[in-house]
């Protein structure tokens, strides 16, 4: 446990020093993470959200309320729609930075949630939660350390309710209690930064029953939890870290990471208890987490603003940087790569307050903003290997441009255009395939597939949320077609300004 907060990059890779956390990778028990050269670079993502705070107040810090202090932005509950607004462009900053996923969205995401959550569980049940969380979030804030969500279970059989299956353990559940908290059992699947963070938000993974009470659990863990283990999820090219060359990774500095999490009896006290057998509550947290998760994946028009950097220099580097089709092609990158920030950003523009006073970013456009994102990097993807060529796949490695014998012969065949090192146009090769084929192609491809919900969970919403019924009244209106007052009542009240006295019912 942290005595002091994080004042530094250094102090809070120092956190993550000499925990003891069973971290299995490769088959082997990792003994530090942080000395670890395929993991490192995720650490380096998550310490590039506190370097930005320290060098960027205004975009990556805010006031809370809550500590009555100054504090890191993933640590704030938003209170005014323009706290929404930051978050975006901070996401898209720290996107444009690191090239990857810099994993702190989903604790940011899973704190919001839960400050309205348990605020209106004890409105109607008189329990202690909101009070519970604020105190956890106080501590967070003052000691400046990172949160992680954990909300996917493995599921098991999908077409069965987490009662039904024959392993309970595939959802995360509560196996027993006393007076003085609870025990859980379960996993959690592909988790984004845990091993990075401080401490994990567990929360349920959907809409649950009454017969499913026990897997309606909420709370905050250590990561560090003796009866937790951690399995590595492995990316594509992730061995190339050890061979310490940089130009073969693509992005040396920076990756995204993965884990399952395994809970085994894991005690939780009731003061970090935020949700226990309320099941009715168990959806609407799932949908604003989501909500909120989907619009903050405008991190990857950071990324995207990377890869089209990254293709328009492979451009140059062949030496077509005027050629029509190529610039048209980085229009098409750069107006994708846009509209996934406008829908987000916009999101949050048109947020409104929940009862516990913080603010929801406009669900409709979350959703919207999300589909994007499952569509338009896998074709600026497309168009960037199309520019870059066949090379990008085809390059030799960098102890063969190091060799005596071959470096030669591939500097003699390999050159671009004229003054351009070899060594640069390999460097920005290995960066596009690193983040279209390579191992930041999870954080940019994969992740945008199926992170906060795969593409028809976007669907589903944006068919509860469409409004057809009234967009049916407004074109009958406009037609000619009487409409019946009473039908307006299904609506808000500004809903019904916009036929005003024009009803042709009423003349």
């Amino acid at each position: 446990m942290l005595e002091k907060p994080i004042q530094s990059v250094e102090d809070y890779k120092q956190s993550l020093r000499n925990r003891k956390l069973k971290v299995y990778f490769f088959g082997e028990l990792v003994k530090n993470i942080v000395d670890h050269p395929v993991i490192a670079p995720s650490i380096n993502a998550v310490s590039k959200t506190y370097e930005l705070a320290f060098e960027d107040e205004e975009l990556a810090t805010a006031y809370s309320s809550i500590s009555d202090k100054k504090i890191n932005r993933f640590l704030h509950v938003a209170e005014k729609p323009e706290d929404l607004v930051f978050q975006n462009k901070m996401q898209r900053r720290l996107g444009q930075l690191t090239g990857t996923c810099f994993q702190r969205c989903v604790g940011m995401d899973a704190i919001n949630s839960l400050h309205s959550i348990t605020y209106e569980i004890d409105e109607k049940y008189g329990t202690n939660y909101h009070k519970n969380f604020l105190s956890f979030l106080k501590m967070a804030q003052e000691l400046n350390i990172v949160i992680g969500g954990a909300m996917t279970d493995p599921k098991g059989d999908r077409s069965k309710k987490p009662f039904e299956q024959e392993d309970p353990d595939l959802h995360v559940h509560v196996v027993d209690r006393d007076e003085k908290g609870v025990f859980i059992s379960g996993a959690k699947a592909h988790q984004t930064g845990c091993l990075n963070s401080h401490w994990l938000l567990v929360m349920p993974n959907g809409s649950l029953t009454e017969q499913d009470k026990d897997f309606a659990f909420s709370g905050a863990v250590p990561v560090d939890d003796p009866n937790i283990t951690y399995i590595y999820g492995r990316q594509s090219n992730d061995l190339r870290h050890l061979d310490g060359s940089e130009i073969d990774t693509g992005n040396f500095s920076y990756s995204g990471q993965e884990a399952l999490i395994v809970f085994d009896r894991v005690f939780v006290p009731c003061e970090r208890v935020f949700l226990d057998g309320q099941y009715e509550f168990a959806g609407t947290l799932v949908e604003r987490f989501t909500n909120y998760h989907r619009r903050s994946y405008v991190c990857k028009s950071g990324l995207g603003d990377v890869l089209i950097g990254a293709t328009a220099t492979a451009a140059d580097y062949n030496g077509v940087p005027n050629a029509s089709h190529i610039k048209d092609k980085l229009v098409e990158m750069t107006h994708l790569n846009e509209t996934i920030y406008g829908t987000g950003i916009s999101s949050s523009n048109q947020a409104y307050r929940l009862k516990s006073g913080a603010w929801m970013c406009d669900d409709v456009l979350a959703n919207v903003c999300k589909q994007h994102v499952t569509r338009f990097p896998y074709e600026m993807g497309r168009l960037a290997q199309d520019i870059a060529g066949g090379l990008m796949v085809t390059l030799p490695s960098e102890k063969d441009f190091n060799h005596d014998v071959a470096g030669p012969l591939l500097e003699k065949y390999f050159k671009g255009r004229k003054g351009v090192p070899v060594k640069h146009r390999a460097r920005i090769f290995r960066l596009i395939e690193n983040m279209t084929l390579g191992r930041n192609a999870v954080a940019y491809l994969t992740e945008s597939m199926h992170g906060a919900g795969s593409p028809q969970a976007q669907r589903i919403v944006l068919f509860r949320k469409m409004d057809i019924a009234y967009k049916k009244l407004l074109s009958q209106n406009l037609a000619g077609i009487p409409i019946d007052r009473k039908e307006l009542v299904k609506f808000p009240e500004y809903y019904k300004r916009v036929f005003n006295k024009s009803m042709r019912d009423e003349k």
